[in-house]
């Protein structure tokens, strides 16, 4: 029997994404932020908060980089979500990362992080319930131990954090259980 929980707007999994930007002097900025995900083939949105200095910049230079944030880096990835760019003009350097320039876009590109996605700036979308960023995938950096025999990523290998927002806890992503467009074909017979 299922317990009535109230109104709680909780999805999970939740991925961990670091999303980087310059700022209108080149310097690096980066959050954390869990709603996001993919719209199209080619394009994201991430649900990012008005007063975030992270929009400003991506505002400004046309571009971000969204990295997935990973066990082996889950105390910066959290630091990265807890501390303001706003309120700690050292946040990323506080850190010791390092970062290089995409040679895709203008975004800074996390070089601890073992999968990023490098994006343009296409839209803000800003209406009475949602306010998000899209951005358009021009390219995709991979680390070598994380890709399988066929060069694809291999999710299990990336130890991709999940946040929890029932208990505000990060996962890690699992064992591979099945295969999509697969699983369910016993039923379309």
């Amino acid at each position: 029997m299922k317990k009535d929980l109230g109104v709680s707007a909780n999805i999970f999994p939740m991925p961990v994404l670091m999303v980087a930007a310059y700022d209108e002097n080149g310097k690096v900025n980066v959050m954390n932020v869990a709603w996001g995900q993919a719209c199209s083939y080619e394009h994201i949105l991430l649900c990012i908060g008005k007063g975030k200095k992270t929009l400003s910049n991506i505002r400004k230079t046309g571009a971000f980089t969204v990295a997935f944030a990973d066990t082996a880096h889950m105390d910066v990835a959290d630091f990265y979500g807890i501390a303001s760019g706003n309120k700690i003009d050292d946040k990323f350097e506080r850190t010791g990362y390092h970062a290089v320039k995409s040679e895709h876009v203008n975004a800074p590109v996390i070089e601890e992080f073992p999968f990023v996605l490098e994006c343009e700036f296409v839209e803000e979308v800003d209406t009475k319930n949602l306010h998000c960023v899209v951005g358009k995938v021009v390219n995709a950096k991979a680390e070598e131990a994380i890709l399988d025999e066929d060069g694809k990523v291999d999710v299990t290998k990336m130890h991709a954090l999940m946040f929890d927002q029932f208990r505000h806890g990060y996962y890690e992503v699992g064992e591979h259980v099945g295969q999509a467009w697969d699983a369910g074909m016993g039923l379309m017979k």
